[in-house]
């Protein structure tokens, strides 16, 4: 039995679990918890290890991928933690670095999170047809900017996100500028396919946008999932909900 918690950030839903439980499987057991059909059911797995003075979180895929970092996940993550430790502030180590997250406030289970994002690598970039925009926000993007959403913008993602411009994959982001301060975005994400939304998403959309277009520091970031905020003033800093769903046991 694997005790776990399961939260969301946008309709990006995670399952969070003590990394003392992966093991040698822990690829298996994140494509069999993922499943939506005879598993949980998650978009990827947050294995935390809590045994030391800074949180350490592991992004697995639902595909049983290891992701360097997810906004959305690492929100979720310190939604759990300010619900278990009764705190605000957290030092969360991932594999982009150490992320520090601020709960700005909280009803039950439902928390609003922002997070500091570290200082963001930005380029133009043709990749075959397409002109777009690689962000680093310490894991890859590749930005598209769009009058209106592809019909089968998740294809052309799909592949994208393997291309040989691309060496270790890369998120896929098809953006729409929807006002002076504000953008919608959809993602294929490397390693769990189309996705509600993405918090590493969210910035490298809102920064390709300050760069590449001239909007404006702060902008309000929508996505099929809601909605966030990225500020980038020499580093991001993203603000977004994160909501508790359930804990549970799984069999495996």
């Amino acid at each position: 039995m694997i005790p776990f918690v399961k939260a969301h950030a946008c309709g990006n839903d995670f399952l969070l679990i003590e990394e003392q439980y992966a093991g040698e499987g822990r690829a298996a057991i994140t494509r069999q918890l993922c499943d939506r059909n005879t598993g949980i059911g998650a978009d990827g797995v947050e294995w935390v290890d809590l045994r030391g003075d800074e949180v350490r979180a592991v992004l697995s895929n639902a595909d049983g991928s290891i992701a360097e970092i997810s906004g959305n996940g690492t929100r979720c993550v310190a939604a759990w933690l300010a619900h278990e430790r009764q705190a605000e502030s957290f030092a969360i180590k991932t594999g982009a670095g150490t992320r520090q997250c601020r709960v700005l406030s909280h009803q039950g289970p439902s928390f609003q999170v922002e997070t500091d994002m570290g200082v963001p690598d930005v380029a133009a970039m043709q990749v075959g047809q397409y002109q777009g925009v690689r962000v680093s926000m310490g894991n890859p993007h590749f930005v598209i900017f769009v009058d209106g959403f592809p019909q089968d913008w998740a294809a052309i993602g799909a592949s994208l996100t393997n291309d040989a411009a691309f060496p270790n994959g890369s998120n896929i982001e098809f953006v729409r500028i929807v006002g002076t301060n504000a953008i919608e975005f959809r993602i294929y994400e490397r390693g769990a396919g189309p996705t509600l939304s993405s918090g590493t998403g969210s910035c490298a959309s809102a920064v390709a946008a300050i760069f590449a277009r001239q909007m404006p520091q702060q902008l309000r970031v929508a996505s099929q999932g809601g909605e966030q905020t990225v500020r980038w003033q020499q580093e991001v800093s993203l603000t977004g909900p994160a909501e508790l769903i359930a804990r549970g046991e799984a069999w495996l």
